[in-house]
């Protein structure tokens, strides 16, 4: 730290100072005077127990009900009820109807099939309530608690067994407090304590303080702020997709920014080059450990590759594109699959009065973009052989189809805006071709990151990251594929790509997930 003395530091100082004096003051206010009694719930933990389950990316089966139908859809919901106001409440302090009557517990759309009950170590009193006699029970969706002293601070848990709906449903506890109000509690750790003060005073405090504190630091003291916890220092080579580079070049430049020390090179080749290249620096690194390398690839890597840990990241999608002067903007799966078979030649048998010669632009062996292509939308076939090596001329006139390949997205969209009667693929990115060219829809369905797992369309796949080998926690492999977890989400939405990190993400990554064929 350099300390700077001047007169703006002496106003700093003196402006830290009332900051730090008004903050004991409120707080020294909020300690005399009492506030409303209260009770307060968090929503800790709600999460699926049923055969529809599974272990995130790994895909291991995890259901508890594998064998009771009525249970697929089981789910564990654990509730924390606390008395977070500055006074205890008694049993005469609740005004819900009847006598027992104390809370009321609502899980919409879900059924309650059973309750457990736990409590803070120094309350075992509370044990003593919590009996269908003294007022417990449930009906349907709905659980009514009894009317439960509770100390200040005091808290009990509800672990609540349901069926009927998956996790996310709306969960809401009701009841009277006279004098005071129930009301819902941000989440928090599982075991933390309720807050001391009210939140107006925290936030007036805490505004407060952090304005006049920071005024001082940024005038008396130089100190950078921490970088981000997945932060790691040396050098990694991510290479493969060419359909995720454009997600890859955005994180690279956030990660090196927030990242003092992290240098991260992109060596993109396609899906099959990267998984390869992977496997053989690994081969080659033998004892000494796994490489600083990350390769991403559009689908699983081949069986062979045995050494290669899989990271599930995202769910891409893919288009095809013709060229502007092809009067078409939808195609069947029957009729893709016979242009790439060569039985369909010309633009004129699928629009009659376009006399046009079908020129196939496609991507070369390495890539996944190709690889998906055949798989999920001609059906496990391969394209035929390349005609062509210019994109221009036919290398041989007997040629069943114009037929000519290129080694990246870029120069696909490139050849396809530029030759007539083109058609090619290329990954969904921000939506955008380049003038000369056009996205055309599948079944008249189009590829949307807002209809992934809900739409038939086919052109879709996982992207998988891949190391060799487990890297150590504190790699910076280890930490790039974290940030991209923490940080990637909008990145990836942008450019097409449904991020396994999301809810919904997480439950189709972990799925296996695939679309019709």
């Amino acid at each position: 730290m350099e300390w700077l003395f001047d007169p703006a530091n002496v106003i700093a100082i003196l402006s830290a100072g009332l900051g730090v004096l008004t903050t004991a003051g409120v707080l020294w206010y909020e300690r005399r005077v009492p506030r409303r009694k209260r009770i307060g719930y968090r929503v800790q933990m709600d999460t699926p127990i049923g055969s529809e389950v599974s272990r995130g990316r790994a895909n291991v089966r995890l259901g508890l009900f594998n064998e009771t139908p009525d249970m697929a859809d089981a789910t564990l919901v654990l509730l924390r009820i606390e008395n977070d106001g500055s006074q205890s409440i008694g049993d005469e302090d609740y005004t819900g109807r009847g006598e027992l009557n104390g809370l009321t517990v609502e899980f919409t759309d879900r059924t309650v099939r059973g309750i457990a009950v736990t409590h803070s170590s120094d309350a075992d009193h509370l044990m003593d309530h919590f009996t269908p006699a003294a007022g417990l029970r449930h009906d349907g969706s709905i659980i009514r608690l009894p009317r439960v002293p509770l100390n200040r601070n005091e808290h009990f848990k509800l672990l609540v067994l349901l069926t009927g709906s998956h996790v996310g449903g709306p969960i809401k506890i009701t009841g009277g407090i006279r004098d005071g109000a129930v009301a819902r509690n941000k989440a928090a750790r599982p075991d933390e304590k309720p807050p001391l003060f009210g939140r107006a005073a925290r936030s007036i405090t805490v505004a407060l303080t952090a304005c006049v504190v920071t005024l001082a630091g940024i005038i008396v003291v130089r100190d950078d702020s921490p970088p981000p916890m997945d932060c790691a220092t040396g050098t990694l080579t991510v290479t493969g997709s060419t359909a995720f580079e454009p997600v890859l070049k955005e994180l690279e430049q956030k990660y090196e920014e927030e990242c003092e020390g992290a240098d991260i090179r992109l060596d993109i080749h396609g899906s099959n080059a990267g998984v390869q290249k992977l496997d053989d620096e690994g081969a080659e690194a033998g004892p000494a450990g796994s490489p600083s390398m990350i390769a991403l690839s559009d689908g699983p890597r081949p069986a062979s590759l045995t050494k290669l840990r899989e990271k599930r990241v995202a769910i891409s999608l893919f288009s095809l594109v013709v060229n502007d002067a092809v009067p078409v903007t939808d195609l069947s799966l029957d009729q893709i699959r016979r242009i790439y078979r060569g039985d369909i030649r010309n633009w004129n048998e699928i629009r009659s009065g376009t006399d046009q010669e079908i020129r196939l632009v496609s991507r070369d062996a390495n890539s996944g973009t190709r690889e998906v292509f055949q798989r999920r939308v001609l059906h496990h076939t391969n394209e035929l052989a390349t005609s062509s090596r210019d994109c221009a001329t036919k290398d041989y006139a007997d040629a069943p189809v114009f037929r000519c390949e290129r080694n990246g997205t870029d120069a696909v969209l490139a050849k396809v805006a530029s030759v007539e009667g083109a058609i090619g693929y290329t990954e969904l990115r921000n939506g955008e071709v380049p003038e000369g060219a056009h996205r055309i829809t599948i079944d008249g369905t189009t590829p949307s990151v807002d209809t992934i797992g809900s739409s038939d369309y086919p052109y879709q796949e996982i992207e998988y990251a891949y190391t060799y080998g487990s890297p150590p926690a504190n790699s910076l492999v280890a930490g790039f594929l974290n940030y991209m977890d923490n940080y990637g989400e909008e990145i990836m939405r942008t450019n097409g790509h449904l991020a396994c990190s999301t809810p919904k993400g997480m439950r189709l990554c972990g799925q296996g997930w695939a679309v019709p064929e």
